[in-house]
């Protein structure tokens, strides 16, 4: 990666060494403040490196205005839509722009599409701190959807500093609607990444209280079900998450940013908060380093504890989304091998 760009992966944002001061051959150790851990042996050796590497200097960023935001958003979406066009090349996926309900949406399709998954659809909600991730930059984890097998659908939902709650979960609502139009809802799933994976949770909340129809299964990876530093791991794996580093910087402002004085208990902004009987089977994954370890294994409880069929994959030593900025990794593929299945078990063909 070159010294003056940014790439974000679903939340992980790499800030090259020009912008921060650290050297791409950084250690953590050698980041001020940041606490120091062995590499792990039983990591795979993309992951070891990914470990190895430095930290996201740019956790502690807290932008002052919108005009700092967008500046922070662009410089890495850049980076990210570079990846979109090497990946869907490399992988045979091809991505059409379209719209749903005025919603700008992204279709993306395998090359090789299984037959039992012709009449299925995965929709996809792109992760970013409800910041991130515009247009074609917020593609990257729905490719490796669609590289597992699926035709996928991206929105480009809407976002804060412009358009604060509930404007994200406003647009997935409206794609959901036509979707179902058009589709028998247990053929489609829905999915995400990080925000997105929040998003799905949130989204399926939304749609049981206005008793719409819900998707034949969902899969959560590593989900922001919880806007506030509530849960363990917040601390436990603060300054050894590689990814989000902590909240206390420009996670926890982009939170503010999006909530917008609004109660962040609220199901529709952290969804663990809200009751899970009803609940589609929900496949969820994290990792040991991950800072949302917490806010993924407290929705596996909750739906545990309403009867939903629920599997959780934890990756050894992964931090917030590796599995999206390593696809080459051992751990990534196990990722969306495991989100396959659970798919191909629960969807109607």
């Amino acid at each position: 990666m070159s010294r003056n760009r940014r790439q974000i992966f679903g939340d992980a944002i790499v800030v090259a060494a020009g912008l921060a001061g650290f050297g791409e051959t950084a250690r953590a150790s050698d980041v001020a403040g940041c606490r120091s851990t062995p590499v792990p042996t039983t990591a795979s050796p993309a992951l070891r490196a990914r470990i190895a590497g430095p930290d996201n200097p740019s956790w502690k960023l807290k932008p002052a205005s919108a005009d700092e935001w967008h500046a922070i958003v662009n410089a890495a979406a850049a980076g990210s839509e570079k990846n979109i066009a090497a990946w869907s090349a490399k992988y045979g996926i091809a991505i059409r722009e379209d719209t749903i309900g005025g919603v700008r949406v992204f279709w993306l399709s395998p090359q090789t599409l299984l037959h039992r998954n012709r009449r299925r659809i995965v929709l996809n909600f792109h992760g970013g701190a409800y910041v991130y991730a515009p247009g074609r930059s917020g593609l990257e984890d729905a490719i490796l959807v669609a590289r597992a097998g699926f035709r996928v659908v991206c929105p480009d939902y809407r976002m804060a500093p412009d358009h604060p709650y509930p404007a994200a979960i406003d647009d997935a609502e409206v794609v959901w609607r036509q979707l179902v139009k058009e589709n028998p809802p247990k053929r489609l799933a829905v999915c995400g990444t990080s925000t997105g994976g929040g998003m799905t949770l949130a989204l399926i909340h939304r749609l049981k209280a206005k008793k719409l129809p819900l998707p034949g299964a969902i899969w959560a990876g590593t989900p922001w079900s919880d806007l506030t530093k509530t849960g363990d791991s917040y601390w436990t794996n603060e300054l050894v998450d590689k990814a989000l580093v902590g909240y206390d910087g420009i996670l926890g402002a982009a939170a503010e940013l999006y909530a917008a004085g609004h109660n962040m208990h609220n199901p529709e902004l952290s969804p663990v908060y809200g009751e899970f009987a009803g609940f589609p089977p929900t496949h969820l994954t994290t990792g040991t380093r991950d800072l949302f370890l917490s806010n993924t294994v407290r929705v596996q409880r909750k739906l545990l504890d309403a009867g939903v069929p629920t599997e959780l994959t934890v990756i050894e030593a992964m931090s917030h989304a590796d599995y999206v900025g390593l696809p080459e990794a051992p751990e990534s593929h196990q990722v969306y091998n495991d989100v396959a299945k659970f798919f191909d078990h629960y969807l109607a063909a």
